[in-house]
């Protein structure tokens, strides 16, 4: 528990909440409730063992702070997680209800180890990130976001045989997230890369036989494996403007499932959504 000021506001609760939720209790020793709450929160706060903080501003001593949080009547608590305000409450809650509140507040063991996870993916640690992704999946087995954000992890580094097993260990849920399709269209590109025949070889199947719609889904096939996403989208869209019908409409459905693999470059899957939708209209 820690006293805050605007001098030590920054650090004290903006910066901490990075690391762990912050709880801000803004109080004045004028108020009773605020004598029931403040010890019900500092009780909470020992016996969480460091899972959130919590700070207390003095309204008559901050009176700017509690203006800019539009504190009018207290005890008014403030939660802060990554940087930001993110819930609150008014008066005096049973401890029951704290509970509630801080629960939603806090992170499972699951979501840091997923956070571990996809932090240590992204400084290249693939060892550690491999062992946080296995660790949050022990804490929740049956969670299929985290299970297709490993899944991911295993495409790319190659590891499909991994990647095919643990796609069988999701649940009938997981067909309803985003993800999964794209993710199930990646991993049956990559499957199947080694019996299709190399991309130079299908480039010059399609270059001498433009109509040859199963070589140009063959070749989109390797560029998804590949991540060369735009130069899939290419041949999938001409198989679309060839022949909407081939194959059950795989042209598009397969860019359907190449854009959620480009979620993170909005701008080009717009534009490529843009080309499909003026084909199909």
């Amino acid at each position: 528990m820690s006293d805050v000021t605007l001098q030590n506001f920054e650090p004290d609760v903006i910066e901490m909440s990075r690391q762990v939720p912050v709880l801000v209790d803004f109080w004045a020793p004028w108020c009773g409730p605020c004598r029931t709450l403040g010890p019900m929160l500092e009780k909470l706060e020992a016996e969480s063992g460091g899972k959130w903080k919590l700070a207390k501003v003095n309204v008559d001593e901050n009176q700017q702070i509690a203006a800019h949080f539009g504190v009018r009547s207290i005890p008014h608590v403030v939660a802060f997680a990554d940087g930001q305000a993110v819930d609150q409450f008014i008066g005096v809650l049973p401890e029951s209800q704290l509970r509630e509140f801080l629960d939603r507040l806090t992170p499972n063991p699951g979501e840091l180890a997923l956070r571990e996870a996809l932090e240590l993916a992204a400084a290249g640690d693939r060892e550690g990130a491999q062992a946080a992704f296995q660790a949050a999946l022990a804490y929740e087995p049956g969670a299929d976001d985290v299970r297709l954000a490993y899944i991911g992890f295993l495409l790319d580094g190659n590891s499909v045989a991994e990647a095919e097993t643990e796609f069988g260990l999701l649940t009938p849920r997981a067909a309803q997230q985003d993800a999964y399709a794209a993710l199930q269209t990646r991993l049956e590109a990559m499957r199947g890369l080694g019996d299709l025949p190399d991309g130079a070889d299908l480039r010059a199947q399609v270059a001498a036989n433009p109509s040859d719609l199963a070589a140009r889904l063959d070749l989109a096939k390797v560029l998804i494996a590949r991540r060369e996403y735009e130069s899939a989208l290419e041949q999938l869209l001409e198989i679309v403007r060839r022949d909407r019908g081939f194959e059950d409409d795989i042209g598009r459905k397969t860019m359907l499932s190449v854009f959620e693999l480009m979620g993170d470059k909005p701008e080009v899957v717009s534009r490529w959504r843009r080309q499909l939708s003026t084909m199909l209209n």
